[in-house]
């Protein structure tokens, strides 16, 4: 183990030095070995995963191309390419949910992305610091804080509401919450998110999925 990580430190700071022009904020997307998607990782969790032999298999463009240290027996420089989709071995631990009863954690980020910031009463686009988290059955009448009873919504409307149903307010909801599948949470966790990682994930969206439909009609996520 001492070994590989020496090598890992050594590339890690030879990263740094040497590649000026990339964008080190790139994320790689990590799968299980089955091809689940599982998390965004940075370029210094990918390089260490593979070279501690933990990546099955690579898909997606190169994203970096790094080099280490010199072998002292054979002289050549060790080199570790990091692809957009790497899949490391073993299965996400709650795979045999994902696909029935499996509910992603609710934050307010993946939500605020999810309704694309927007306020869902009144319909306009707001900085994340001026949305709220507004239940559509207020807690107070025995609402739940989960996804299919959130939206975003800006402060202004959501203290209008107050502790109230759209209905009784006299507001209208503009769309019906939901709750995204486990791939379309990675998605709403990702930044800069490219094509091929795109499309590696939309074969994970159910085809009746409204986030999907945005993707294929070209809307990008907010921040």
């Amino acid at each position: 183990m001492k070994n590989n990580n020496d090598t890992i430190c050594c590339v890690v700071v030879l990263i740094r030095e040497n590649i000026q022009s990339v964008n080190l904020q790139q994320q790689v997307l990590r799968t299980d070995v089955s091809g689940m998607p599982l998390e965004w990782i940075g370029y210094q969790d990918a390089v260490r995963l593979i070279a501690l032999e933990q990546v099955s298999y690579a898909l997606g463009r190169s994203l970096y191309r790094i080099h280490g240290g010199i072998n002292a027996l054979s002289g050549t420089q060790s080199v570790i390419e990091v692809n957009a989709i790497i899949a490391t071995w073993g299965h996400h631990p709650h795979k045999i949910l994902f696909a029935d009863s499996y509910v992603p954690p609710l934050s307010n980020k993946a939500l605020f992305r999810r309704d694309q910031s927007l306020c869902l009463y009144c319909g306009k686009q707001f900085p994340n610091f001026k949305l709220s988290r507004d239940h559509v059955k207020p807690l107070s009448q025995g609402g739940k804080d989960k996804w299919a009873n959130v939206v975003s919504a800006c402060k202004r409307c959501n203290n209008y509401k107050a502790g109230r149903t759209p209905e009784q307010a006299g507001i209208q909801l503009l769309a019906i919450p939901f709750s995204p599948t486990h791939a379309e949470y990675v998605y709403l966790q990702g930044r800069q998110i490219l094509a091929d990682q795109m499309d590696f994930l939309l074969a994970h969206f159910p085809r009746n999925s409204v986030l999907r439909k945005r993707v294929e009609q070209g809307q990008d996520l907010l921040a």
